[in-house]
């Protein structure tokens, strides 16, 4: 991966590259099919990135990704975050 690319991450969202290339580790190796391990992971990026996700909102993220209906262009996935 681009080095400035992930410079670039980490200024605008705070979080350390190291710690999203731990992160990326752990989804490709996790069981995207378990609810409790979607959670984990949830609340693990929630954590990461100072972001509070309401019980609703995680329901929403867990539904979408056992239902595999995960939107693979950014935009989608952006404006599936900022649903109030």
């Amino acid at each position: 991966m681009d080095r400035n690319f992930m410079d670039d991450i980490e200024k605008k969202t705070g979080v350390k590259k190291e710690d999203i290339f731990k992160l990326a580790d752990s989804v490709q190796n996790a069981n995207l099919r378990d609810e409790k391990t979607i959670r984990q992971l949830i609340s693990q990026v929630s954590r990461m990135a100072g972001v509070p996700v309401s019980k609703e909102k995680e329901d929403q993220i867990v539904k979408a990704i056992i239902n595999n209906n995960i939107p693979l262009d950014m935009a989608s996935i952006a404006k599936m975050f900022n649903k109030k």
